[in-house]
């Protein structure tokens, strides 16, 4: 049975995997999901201020390009992540995120504001900015 995977150079399915993580949307199911546990569609929704339809359009962008992963049980559909990597790859975004508005103090606030992820670094709360990887502190180049 081919897939959407199998079909696919394998550039395309990479960036398939950044189209699923594209989205404010789905941004927040995979960090819902983070916690390792199943979560039913009604849990989901109850989380986020989105429409059923609208939840099972984003849900299936995740599941096509392999982020989630459904099972259903009776007449509930329950969701996890499809690898305990996609936490990490979220956590690692934070922590960029978290480099990112180091710059805009304005901005500093809201990502500690932002729920815990395991398997990341945690956000940064503040510092002066010198990490010596912004421009103004790398040596020239030779």
């Amino acid at each position: 049975m081919s897939t959407y995977w199998d079909a696919r150079p394998l550039y395309e399915v990479k960036a398939g995997l950044f189209q699923g993580l594209s989205h404010p949307f789905r941004i927040r199911v995979l960090e819902l999901l983070a916690d390792g546990t199943e979560h039913s569609v009604s849990e989901l929704l109850g989380a986020m201020d989105l429409e059923a339809s609208h939840l099972s359009q984003h849900l299936a962008v995740l599941r096509r390009n392999r982020l989630v992963v459904s099972n259903r049980r009776g007449s509930h559909v329950y969701y996890r992540l499809f690898s305990p990597t996609v936490a990490s790859l979220l956590a690692v975004a934070r922590h960029l995120l978290g480099e990112l508005t180091t710059a805009d103090a304005a901005r500093v606030g809201d990502i500690t504001s932002l729920p815990e992820l395991p398997g990341g670094p945690a956000p940064r709360e503040s510092d002066d900015g010198d990490d010596g990887h912004s421009p103004a502190h790398r040596e020239p180049a030779s």
